[in-house]
């Protein structure tokens, strides 16, 4: 047994007060240790991590230190003998709090850096929302670990803790099933990186707007109508997502038509791509480096079927061109005198003569 074959009271005394000194002065020399080691790793850029690990790791250590030669030193005082066993379990609790504590400095030193000098040059926005998220929830853990530890050094039995934590994390889980389903459908669609902040998306089931944040529980959109729109990251994860501004903002504007049969179709499309040509020249919503395609694609009811395909810089763009085109087209079509019509039918007579109107003779 520790100092058990140590009678002299005042040679206990005097370990105990050697101890405490030698315990004091390696903590403070540990503390002095690391803050110049620190130092110099954070002259170096490549370095900056490792200088935060020592920080965060070596202020706990120094405590562990100290505390660890108070302990032995009220261990060695023969005055205290009754109450050694006390001082030992009091001993075990503050070091695994220690240990504990230099644990998750370690974490959040980690997680800070990577927000500060590797997240901001990802492509996604998964590990800056994530990330915190995750950093807590270790935190937890690791308090939680040393809390059962501690339990156990104490002597008391964790067992019936373990068996209703478990049955306790099935009745939250069915009772949170909605969220997590939430949770992890975020994961999922942060983890992908199609959808970042300010992109235009529309999903299959209606709602369409600008990201303004994308969560671990929800997507809030902002329509054009300067609407906020909440969807959960459960029906993100279920319905197809048109994403306007992938893999480039640039998209493409068809404006379908169609002319008279008894139109001129080769006239028809020149002053088409004419004016398909002043709406890329004179809009600046409009692609410039691209030229228009023209293309007839069906013989309607009413009209001869073609369509005109533009570029327009973004998805608000593509309104201001289709507007323009539609107009222009319109207009120089009337000026043309070439007819758009609305819907004809023919009628075809078995006899020569038409039937006569309503309350006249045949003749």
């Amino acid at each position: 047994m520790l100092f058990g074959s140590i009678t002299d009271e005042n040679v206990l005394r005097l370990i105990a007060a050697g101890l405490l000194v030698a315990a004091v002065v390696v903590a403070v020399a540990l503390l002095a240790g690391v803050r110049i080691v620190a130092k110099r790793l954070q002259r170096g850029t490549q370095r900056r991590l490792a200088a935060q690990i020592v920080r965060a790791v070596g202020r706990p250590g120094a405590v562990f230190v100290g505390a660890g030669g108070i302990f032995l030193a009220l261990i060695a005082l023969p005055d205290l003998a009754e109450a050694r066993d006390g001082i030992r379990d009091t001993w075990a609790v503050v070091a695994i709090l220690l240990i504990a504590q230099g644990a998750v400095n370690m974490v959040r030193a980690a997680a800070s850096w990577y927000l500060a000098n590797v997240a901001p040059r990802t492509e996604t926005k998964f590990d800056d929302t994530m990330l915190p998220l995750a950093r807590r929830i270790i935190v937890i853990v690791i308090y939680g670990v040393a809390l059962l530890v501690i339990l156990d050094a104490l002597g008391l039995s964790i067992d019936p803790i373990l068996g209703g934590l478990g049955i306790t994390g099935i009745a939250v889980a069915l009772a949170l099933q909605p969220t997590l389903g939430n949770f992890f459908a975020g994961t999922y669609v942060l983890s992908e990186g199609a959808i970042n902040v300010g992109d235009y998306i529309e999903l299959d089931s209606g709602p369409a707007g600008y990201v303004m944040d994308v969560g671990w529980r929800s997507t809030k959109i902002r329509t054009w109508q300067s609407n906020l729109v909440i969807i959960p990251n459960s029906v993100m994860a279920e319905h197809v997502i048109t994403n306007y501004n992938r893999p480039t903002r640039v998209m493409g504007v068809t404006v379908t038509c169609g002319v008279s049969y008894s139109s001129d179709l080769m006239q028809v499309e020149r002053i088409a791509v004419e004016v398909g040509q002043q709406v890329i020249d004179e809009v600046s919503a409009a692609v410039s480096n691209t030229q228009p395609f023209f293309g007839f694609n069906a013989f309607g009811d009413s009209n001869i079927d073609f369509w005109i395909f533009l570029q327009a810089e973004d998805r608000w763009g593509s309104f201001t061109v289709t507007n323009e085109l539609v107009k222009r087209l319109h207009a120089r079509f009337k000026v043309e005198g070439i007819e758009i019509n609305y819907p004809v039918r023919k009628i075809v007579y078995e006899d020569p003569a038409p039937p006569p109107p309503p309350g006249q003779a045949a003749p």
